[in-house]
This record gives C-alpha cells, sequence and structure tokens, in this order.
C-alpha cells in the first residue's frame, strides 16, 4: 500500500505461485489438437519482475535468485509480471546441457569467471499475473498470446516456442523429432487449459525422448579404494506409503567427487534400511534425502532399472515427490 497526501491507495502486489506440473507422461489421446513446447533441460523457476528487482523462486519455494546474476536486471520494457519456465545451459551444439548446468545449479553465488564459462538462459513458458492482474484462469492460449507480446528474444531472457511438428499425435512422430533437435522431450498442453498452480493436471502431458527421471537415493555400496562405488535407488509408492527400491547405479559418478560424497553420507548415515524392498549385500543406508537425475534403458520384470546412468543430482526436487507411476511398474 501507498500513501498519498488525502488518501491510502491500493497497489496490486504480484502473489507468490507454485508451478503447475505435469499430470500424464506419455502421448494423450487428443495430442494432435495440443500445442507443443520443447522440456527443456533445466531447473523450473518462476520469476517475479517489480521494476528492476528479480525474485527468482526454484521448485521447492527457495530463493535462487542470486544464483542466476546474469538474469539481473530484468530486461526494461518488461511490466510487473509473474512468469513461469526454466534455467538452462547451452552447450557447443546448441542443446540444452544438464550436465553443464549442473556446475551451476548447486552454487549459490557464482562468481563472475563461472559466469563467464558457463552461462545461463531463462527460457519462459508462460505468464500468471501482470500488471496487477491474475491471468491463470485464462486459457493457455490467451496467456501464449501475452507472453509473445513481452518480446523475450534476446538472451538470456527468451520465450521458449511452440513447435509445429507434423504428426505430433504419434509418439514414433515425436520421438524422431526429439533427437533431431537434440531435446530431452516435449511438453503437450491444451489449449484451453487453465493453469493451475501447484498442482498435476492432464492437461499437460510429457513425452520423454529419453528415458530419463528422479529417484531417492537411500544407501550405497564402497567401490575401490574406498569410494563410493554406487547408489542405491528408490521412488515413494503411496498406498502404503514406502520407499520402493529400484536398483544401484555406478556409471556416471564421479571419484573426484568422493570427498564431497563422504561429508554427505556421514550426515545422512542411518541402520535401518529405508527401502521396502531387498537391497544388495553391504549396502549402507542413508536418510532418503538426496535426489538423483538417472536415465535408463528400461525397467526388467522385476521392477529395477537396466542400464542406469547417473547425470546428476537436483537440489530443486523435493525427495518426498519423487513417486512411483506406470513407467516402474
Amino acid at each position: 500500500m501507498t500513501r498519498g497526501s488525502d488518501s491510502i491507495v491500493d497497489v496490486a502486489r504480484p502473489p507468490s505461485y507454485a508451478p503447475m506440473l505435469v499430470g500424464v507422461v506419455g502421448v494423450p489421446r487428443d495430442a494432435a489438437d495440443r500445442l507443443v513446447e520443447p522440456k527443456w533441460d533445466g531447473v523450473r523457476v518462476i520469476a517475479t519482475v517489480t521494476g528492476a528487482t528479480l525474485h527468482l523462486a526454484s521448485r521447492n519455494g527457495r530463493d535462487v535468485t542470486d544464483a542466476y546474476p546474469e538474469l539481473r536486471p530484468p530486461p526494461p520494457s518488461l511490466p510487473e509480471v509473474v512468469l513461469d519456465g526454466e534455467i538452462v545451459t547451452i552447450d557447443e551444439s546448441g542443446h540444452p546441457n544438464f550436465g553443464l548446468l549442473q556446475h551451476r545449479m548447486h552454487v549459490r553465488r557464482p562468481g563472475p569467471q563461472l559466469v563467464a564459462e558457463i552461462p545461463v538462459a531463462f527460457m519462459v513458458f508462460d505468464v500468471l499475473w501482470i500488471d496487477g492482474e491474475p491471468v491463470i484462469t485464462l486459457p493457455l492460449e490467451d496467456r501464449r498470446r501475452r507472453l509473445d507480446a513481452l518480446d523475450l528474444h534476446r538472451p538470456p531472457w527468451m520465450t521458449s516456442p511452440v513447435l509445429d511438428l507434423p504428426d505430433r499425435g504419434s509418439a514414433d512422430a515425436l520421438l524422431s523429432a526429439g533427437r533431431a533437435l537434440g531435446l530431452e522431450g516435449f511438453v503437450l498442453k491444451r489449449r484451453d487449459s487453465a493453469y493451475l498452480p501447484g498442482r498435476r493436471s492432464a492437461a499437460w502431458a510429457k513425452v520423454k525422448v529419453v528415458r530419463r527421471r528422479e529417484f531417492v537415493v537411500g544407501g550405497w555400496l564402497e567401490g575401490r579404494a574406498g569410494q563410493v562405488g554406487s547408489l542405491a535407488l528408490g521412488v515413494w509408492e503411496r498406498d502404503p506409503r514406502r520407499l520402493r527400491y529400484v536398483g544401484m547405479v555406478g556409471s556416471g559418478l564421479k571419484h573426484t567427487d568422493s570427498g564431497a560424497f563422504a561429508q554427505a553420507f556421514d550426515e545422512l548415515a542411518r541402520v535401518q534400511s529405508p527401502f521396502a524392498g531387498v537391497t544388495p549385500h553391504g549396502v549402507r543406508f542413508l536418510e532418503p534425502l538426496l535426489v538423483a537425475e538417472v536415465t535408463f534403458s528400461e525397467v526388467t520384470d522385476g521392477g529395477t532399472l537396466r542400464h542406469p546412468v547417473l547425470v546428476g543430482f537436483r537440489s530443486d526436487k523435493d525427495p518426498d515427490d519423487v513417486m512411483g507411476d506406470d513407467e516402474l511398474r
């Protein structure tokens, strides 16, 4: 509120929004009628712009503004606005690279050298509030028109494109297009859908080009010379609530990080297994608080991952939200 000489004037302030989440994995029946957007290989953030001030909130509500100084100040042409999008790092091939982003996303206040070596971009795909007006109840097509009118087309602030793909109702065509574009996958969104903060909705469907997802780390096995050899992975099941063991991952572990692992694992060590299933002999158990991102080729009949490879760790994901689904059953 601002106080004038004779009265108090109400000024609408941007509200805080939790991000809307994908509710379907796979190609929906009405895929041909949906908008198709890239699934960016990055970190989801809600950006609030008020004048020259920027606030970035991660998916779990943490303030990550200082982690991405190259996004400040926001473009001067922007009104007061709340935007949804992803922080990404683009590699030399022009493709999003989560491995590179790992070097940025865990650093709270990066120095100028790191920012110069690994710059980020903000790929914006939705607008939730603008100039005192919430727009989350508007159809997606209307929100996209408002987003396009903001003219965010100069790095590091970019509007995520809507892709004009032929045969987008075909899973094979989507997979082929995703591989050609170097994308992790696509998000197919109903044109008439409202934005539902903090909720999963079938109005947003995710199509994966590669099998890749988050898992909870609940233990580890010792490798050579006492270093971490592999990690025990699990996902939460709803009814009954339990952490289901899905296998071990050793590929992708960098032994240069063994010191950081040792410190973190000492703090998280526990005696009893957090898993509902049987784990290999010798696993040292951990409190299930770490989230690892892993690629894999398929799930065996026994419910474990085949050919898993560690991509990195996600500090922006809540381990309680890492749930099992049909893909893992």
